[in-house]
């Protein structure tokens, strides 16, 4: 078997993609890259659809980055063409390039997210845009012969003929994660709790409970050192509420603007409670973030919002609250300033984090991969 990575996806602003390459990898299955970063993240191609103007930008840039990976692809020697093409996270676009490049292997589409459904949960209006990326959803799915996703929620929206062609394929956390917890420090007695969150500030993180929860727990006495890392749509409305905490309070809060993908899991493993997500739009409420599971694998407690895909990947390896309650939130964080508490709940979020590591979570790949070679061949 031998796998091509496909696509303009970029690895250090979404590591998805790099946990299965790496864990395809780790499993002895040849894989090759060829790819060319867009340079536009989902915010900005969200942004594109407020202000439909700006879509020739994203035509030019996505023209020219398929023209180098043509050429790439033309490359190829004998002994290097892929039995298999997975294209990477955001890939609505290049598995259609994908299908027609190599028109014999099997195409495997990392559908992280849908189109309309990410459009809607980031304030998109409805109508004609919402009908065109829900088309443009279905039009990537039928090019591609497998189907990835992440949790069983979003398996349940791929259209019901192709259920049978889809896997579900945890996130995970790539390997710099593991390594960032395993040279963590935990904190003295007597310190104050250190609590970090980090994202794009979207509704489906629920940013601004996490600041009414940490204007609570300055209100409570609560000792926290709190980080906050990214930026996004709720950023404005997370400030504001800071504001009402007082300088000299309980709760002392650094905001970081951005901090390098090579910089995060350490910034992360230096503190002791990750925080996951709290919205409660429609998409919170089907996934399975990124930074729950990377949290954990830094040596994190975790506390994130109580959903179903959250509580069945986790079980009680992590502390759940209900959406959107900023209350609920403060009192479990409360909860696990407790010094006995914070160390058994940092254990238990550890050990899950081991069914979450590339090598574990494709499993199901790998079966769904030997699956379509097997029919390919009949």
């Amino acid at each position: 078997m031998k796998v091509v990575a496909f696509g303009t996806y970029d690895a250090t602003a979404h590591p998805r993609i790099q946990v299965l390459v790496d864990g395809l990898r780790e499993r002895g299955i040849d894989v090759l890259e060829i790819d060319e970063p867009l340079g536009l993240d989902t915010a900005q191609r969200v942004g594109m659809l407020r202000q439909p103007w700006r879509l020739p930008l994203l035509a030019a840039k996505l023209g020219r980055r398929w023209l180098s990976l043509a050429r790439r692809s033309r490359r190829l020697g004998r002994d290097e063409w892929p039995s298999h093409v997975l294209v990477g996270y955001l890939g609505h676009f290049d598995v259609l390039l994908a299908r027609v490049l190599f028109p014999s292997a099997t195409i495997v589409l990392d559908h992280l997210i849908f189109a309309a459904g990410t459009a809607r949960d980031r304030g998109v209006d409805g109508g004609v845009r919402t009908v065109l990326l829900s088309g443009l959803d279905r039009l990537a799915i039928a090019a591609a012969d497998v189907v990835v996703t992440d949790t069983e929620e979003h398996a349940a929206q791929v259209p019901e003929r192709r259920r049978k062609d889809t896997v579900v394929v945890p996130v995970g956390a790539t390997r710099a994660w593991f390594d960032a917890g395993a040279r963590a420090t935990a904190g003295a007695d007597g310190d104050p709790l250190g609590v970090v969150f980090f994202g794009l500030f979207t509704p489906l993180q629920g940013a601004p409970v996490i600041a009414e929860t940490l204007r609570l727990l300055d209100r409570r006495g609560v000792r926290v050192r709190a980080t906050l890392a990214g930026s996004g749509q709720d950023a404005v409305a997370v400030r504001e509420i800071l504001a009402a905490i007082p300088p000299g309070g309980t709760v002392d809060v650094t905001w970081r603007d951005w901090v390098e993908s090579a910089e995060l899991p350490g910034l992360v493993a230096a503190h002791d409670v990750c925080l996951g997500i709290f919205g409660a739009t429609a998409k919170a409420l089907a996934v399975v973030p990124n930074k729950v599971y990377q949290g954990a694998a830094a040596g994190c407690a975790v506390v994130t919002s109580d959903t179903e895909p959250q509580r069945r990947a986790f079980g009680d390896a992590a502390v759940f609250v209900p959406p959107g309650d900023a209350a609920a939130l403060a009192e479990a964080i409360a909860t696990v300033a407790d010094r006995a508490v914070l160390v058994r709940t940092r254990a238990a979020g550890r050990a899950a984090a081991q069914r979450f590591t590339a090598g574990a979570v494709v499993a199901p790949l790998v079966d769904a991969l030997d699956s379509a070679s097997a029919t390919s061949r009949r």
